[in-house]
C-alpha cells in the first residue's frame, strides 16, 4: 500500500498543467473569434461598396432613362473614366446629357463628402464607365453602366474593362458591377 504522503506528491502540479491547458484553449478560441469579427467587418465593407456602386448605376440609369433621346443619338455613348477626371462646373455645361456626366463624375468621385479634404463620398476607388450595346435613334438602344471599385483582399480580376489596371497590376483588387439600361422602340 502507498502512503497518502506519496500519492499527494505525484499529484502535485497535475492542476497547475490542466490550468495551463485550458489557457491555450482559451487564447485559440478568442484568435478565431478576433479572426471572424475582422472577416465579418471586411465582408461588411464590401457589401457596402457594392451597395453603394449600385446606387451610383441606378442615379446614372434614371438619367438616361429621363432623357431616353439624347441617350438613343448617342449623347451618353462610351463614356469612360469617371472619377478619374476633373471636377468641373456642371452649370457651363450645354447639354442635359453633358450635365449629367459631369454630375454623374461628381458622384463617383465622392465629392458630396469629404473629411479633412479627402473626398469620402463614394466608393473606394470609384471609376466608372458608360458602353453602348446596341441602339439606334429610332430603335431599341441598350447602355452598360459600370462601376469599378477597389476592394480589400484579392479575388478572381472581373471580366468587365471598366477600371482595368487601376487597383494592381494584376487587378485581384479591383471589384465590378454592370446593369443594362434598356431604352425601349415605342415605334408602331
Amino acid at each position: 500500500m502507498i502512503p497518502r504522503a506519496a500519492m499527494r506528491h505525484k499529484e502535485q502540479g497535475i492542476t497547475m498543467i490542466e490550468v495551463l491547458i485550458t489557457i491555450v484553449v482559451v487564447a485559440i478560441g478568442l484568435m478565431g473569434m478576433a479572426v471572424m469579427q475582422m472577416t465579418s467587418m471586411n465582408n461588411q465593407l464590401e457589401a457596402y461598396q457594392r451597395s453603394q456602386a449600385l446606387f451610383l448605376i441606378e442615379d446614372m440609369a434614371n438619367r438616361i432613362r429621363g432623357n431616353a433621346a439624347a441617350a438613343r443619338t448617342g449623347d451618353y455613348a462610351n463614356a469612360t473614366d469617371f472619377g478619374l477626371q476633373d471636377i468641373e462646373d456642371c452649370d457651363l455645361e450645354v447639354t442635359q446629357a453633358a450635365r449629367d456626366l459631369c454630375e454623374w463624375n461628381i458622384a463617383v468621385i465622392g465629392t458630396s463628402t469629404t473629411l479633412d479634404g479627402n473626398n469620402i463620398g463614394s466608393v473606394v476607388g470609384a471609376n466608372a464607365c458608360l458602353e453602348n450595346i446596341a441602339g439606334s435613334a429610332d430603335g431599341e438602344t441598350i447602355i452598360r453602366l459600370t462601376v469599378a471599385w477597389q476592394g480589400m483582399t484579392p479575388t478572381v480580376s472581373p471580366a468587365s474593362d471598366c477600371g482595368r489596371n487601376n487597383y494592381g497590376a494584376d487587378d485581384r483588387f479591383r471589384r465590378t458591377v454592370s446593369v443594362d439600361t434598356v431604352l425601349a422602340s415605342l415605334a408602331i
